[in-house]
């Protein structure tokens, strides 16, 4: 059975692109462009891992973040953040403050993207 991956991305050319990637590699997934949709979305395709951008408008990636993980249902599930945000800062707010499981930067390879992803589900609780 595929694993389920949940993308939230705004940015539909960069959507289309991951999608295409991870489906290649064998994950099904679930493209949200509207990030106010994305907990509803989470809530009906019960993913095994989300790929999160931070720089989204309506909702922020942080804020999409936080509302996963106050839901008992999504508190284990990983998220990674994917984000062109590629200070070594913001790398440590993500990972060490904000306890996402992966942070990914924009551009990033088909290889890193993939290996990232396998990363990001052997963390599944």
């Amino acid at each position: 059975m595929k694993k389920k991956i949940l993308l939230v991305e705004d940015d539909q050319d960069i959507a289309d692109l991951v999608k295409l990637v991870l489906e290649t590699a064998d994950y099904e997934v679930r493209t949200v462009t509207d990030p106010r949709e994305a907990h509803a979305n989470a809530t009906s395709y019960k993913p095994d891992a989300v790929l999160l951008d931070l720089l989204m408008p309506h909702l922020g990636g942080w804020e999409v973040f936080k509302l996963l993980r106050k839901d008992p249902e999504f508190a284990s599930v990983p998220v990674a953040i994917l984000t062109a945000k590629s200070e070594g800062i913001d790398e440590m707010v993500g990972l060490h403050v904000m306890k996402a499981d992966a942070y990914i930067t924009k551009p990033f390879g088909k290889k890193e993207l993939v290996d990232k992803v396998n990363g990001l589900l052997a963390k599944k609780k």
